[in-house]
């Protein structure tokens, strides 16, 4: 079909996905930019900055489950919308968390609670706020996905809106040493922060559901639709939203669900674990510091973002070559996962030069987001559109949990090598950790659902759709 005669705004759509995304990882790295220079200042060990990851990680993880339900019942534009304010100012709060850690500390310290540090327990605090609004992001950018694409372009979308992460991760070693060396940390909290209530004006414009949409031609929405359509019977009438969201209950007796949170909680710590700890890893390791870490991070994130955008376009190929889009999907995640192996050699190879582990775990990190976007297109695949959230929440959670579990291993890890001073030892058992989990998952995986299996949607509990017998 000509794509000119189709129409593009669905692409448009795409792009506020893709921003969104990118504030989304410009809020969220702004602390591992910010670590080493926080750490020195108020004395944090590795196990503090450990802590105040896995507050954002476990609040996030438990977010997530209750972010997809929400973005289920509220609808993409308005839940969205509710994201990125409570992310936005959870942002801004960083710039104000020794004020708030204050009377955290306290209490706890009245409630018998071991010590906490006052900028830890801030941190701590503005971390979970950020959290809950983040958690927000992926559900409803993937429900937008599912509302606004058709099944084969789903991973692609869902690759290039993916890739914001990957720009976010550049633009931030960029832009947030200069300006906290120009205005100091907290006004990097606070001008990064700022910068999603713009968004938010954006997308209050120009987003809605695509049959309500204006600017969206008959053709594009005919074409959006033609995976229901083909689908349907040739006497059914197809009624979108009509159907009713499934519960977490009936969700979770899915193994098809229990497969996509698998995949989550072994791979979203290994990206969890190259976003917080890259920058204290070529401190620790390289003696690098501030401006000079900015380099190879824009390096490495720029590769990450080749791996979403490639990764999300691989399974066209198999695809086009009659595989359906799960089982297309699939292949290419096998392909994807053997890539991350070669972050074993990071530390064995690190004495030729700093670049050497850069561009290997480049590698690595840029196999997670073509995994990424091909994890979260496998929901849309199954699953009905007015479920791909919750699911997506579901998985989160366990995405998140793993995150907690591999952000406190680390911390414990290079607190323990540290003191031996053999931190080098910690960081290759962790890159192992990292490289070998995406087979792992993609076996389970498979095992879980070894072909396409579509969950249909239960029908209204009033009332019965048109067409229906």
């Amino acid at each position: 079909m000509n794509q000119q005669a189709i129409g593009k705004y669905r692409w448009t759509v795409c792009a506020m996905l893709f921003f969104a995304t990118t504030i989304n990882y410009l809020d969220r790295q702004v602390l591992s930019l910010l670590a080493p220079e926080l750490s020195r200042e108020f004395g944090w060990t590795n196990s503090d900055y450990a802590n105040i990851t896995a507050v954002f990680q476990f609040v996030y993880a438990i977010s997530m489950l209750f972010a997809g339900r929400i973005v289920d019942r509220l609808g993409t534009k308005q839940a969205f919308t509710l994201a990125i304010t409570i992310w936005s100012l959870g942002a801004i709060l960083h710039a104000f968390s020794i004020p708030m850690g204050t009377g955290v500390a306290a209490i706890l310290g009245a409630a018998g609670i071991a010590a906490v540090p006052v900028s830890v327990a801030g941190f701590m605090i503005a971390r979970a706020i950020l959290a809950i609004g983040e958690a927000g992001n992926f559900p409803a950018a993937i429900k937008a996905t599912a509302e606004y694409f058709p099944k084969r372009e789903r991973s692609f979308a869902t690759g290039i809106f993916n890739s914001g992460a990957n720009i976010g991760a550049v633009l931030a070693p960029i832009s947030v040493p200069w300006i906290a060396a120009q205005w100091g940390w907290q006004m990097a909290f606070i001008a990064i922060g700022a910068i999603g209530f713009v968004w938010m004006g954006i997308w209050q414009l120009l987003y809605q559901k695509p049959e309500q949409q204006k600017r969206l031609s008959g053709a594009e929405l005919a074409y959006i639709n033609s995976d229901v359509a083909a689908a349907a019977a040739p006497t059914e009438q197809v009624a979108p939203g009509r159907e009713t969201t499934l519960t977490w209950v009936q969700l979770l007796a899915y193994r098809q669900t229990w497969a996509f949170a698998f995949g989550k909680f072994m791979t979203d710590g290994v990206w969890w674990f190259f976003l917080f700890w890259l920058p204290k890893y070529l401190s620790a390791q390289y003696g690098m510091e501030k401006t000079a870490i900015m380099v190879p991070l824009t390096v490495l994130y720029s590769m990450t973002m080749v791996g979403s955008i490639g990764g999300g376009w691989l399974p066209t190929y198999f695809i086009n070559k009659g595989a359906t889009p799960y089982d297309g999907r699939m292949k290419a995640m096998l392909l994807i996962a053997v890539c991350p192996l070669v972050v074993l050699l990071a530390q064995p190879l690190g004495y030729i030069s700093v670049w050497v582990p850069v561009v290997l775990i480049g590698i690595g990190a840029s196999a997670h987001q073509a995994w990424s976007c091909n994890l979260f297109t496998t929901v849309s695949d199954m699953f009905p559109k007015n479920s791909v959230a919750s699911v997506v929440g579901i998985g989160g959670m366990a995405g998140g949990l793993g995150g907690v579990l591999m952000s406190k291993i680390g911390g414990w890890v290079f607190d323990h090598f540290g003191a031996l001073g053999r931190i080098e030892t910690g960081y290759t058992i962790m890159f192992a950790v990292c490289a070998v989990a995406y087979l792992v998952a993609w076996c389970v995986m498979k095992t879980l659902v070894p072909t396409h299996s579509e969950i249909e949607a239960p029908a209204p509990k009033y009332g019965v759709p048109a067409g229906a017998k």
